[in-house]
């Protein structure tokens, strides 16, 4: 129990602190933090959480890592839905939270600004979105299965992954807003319209895609030192 508990509050500080660099950092002429400061915001809260709830749960505060390191053979299937529950659950409160504040200040953008999509401003099609999802949890869960293998334990993993995290959101910011991160999309989703509803799909599809794969290469020990 204390592992869903602390995955639910990981994922909750995970979801409010980075969509919040969206919706009040990043609105309007108070706080332009602008990309930058988005995939920071995304990145720092992925360290701090790594090494404030990561000897409990070991830090998933994500659905499609959850899955790759289930297929990579290091967590018990009992533990994958409720950890995948306990994700869900934190970001929604999360995106509530944000929900609240934009209803009771007009310095908070509403939660839709911090949502997924693949038909913003840079006009993606939808096939480069999900490829580049995919691409992007592939890249993020193969980081995190590395730097947490036995061979390459180090304490920096923390560091390491939430610098990834950074990394990859600078790079698909404009193409997508960034999710690799069923929770993450689908909380702000639920408090937002019907775009970003019927584009929710790709956002939980395509980060799975992309874990499994990551999980399966884990599997064969390909990128471990022998």
């Amino acid at each position: 129990m204390k592992a869903y508990v602390a995955e639910c509050f990981g994922t909750f500080c995970l979801v409010f602190l980075g969509c919040a660099s969206v919706t009040v950092g990043g609105f309007g002429n108070l706080l332009p933090l602008g990309g930058l400061g988005i995939a920071i915001s995304f990145g720092v809260a992925v360290i701090a959480m790594a090494y404030a709830i990561g000897p409990v749960s070991g830090a998933h505060l994500n659905p499609a890592v959850t899955a790759g390191v289930f297929l990579a053979g290091r967590m018990r299937l009992k533990d994958v839905l409720p950890y995948m529950i306990a994700q869900t659950a934190g970001a929604a409160l999360a995106a509530a939270t944000l929900w609240s504040m934009a209803k009771g200040s007009d310095a908070v953008a509403p939660v839709s600004r911090a949502a997924n999509g693949w038909d913003g401003a840079g006009l993606y099609p939808m096939p480069t979105a999900f490829a580049l999802e995919a691409l992007g949890t592939f890249i993020f869960v193969t980081v995190i299965l590395g730097v947490t293998a036995k061979k390459h334990r180090t304490p920096l993993s923390g560091i390491v992954i939430g610098l990834t995290l950074t990394a990859i959101h600078l790079c698909l910011i404009p193409a997508t807003g960034t999710s690799v991160n069923p929770a993450r999309s689908i909380g702000p989703a639920l408090f937002s319209g019907a775009r970003e509803m019927n584009q929710l799909w790709l956002f939980i599809t395509a980060p799975f895609v992309g874990a499994v794969l990551a999980g399966i290469i884990a599997k064969t020990t390909l990128m471990e030192r022998t």
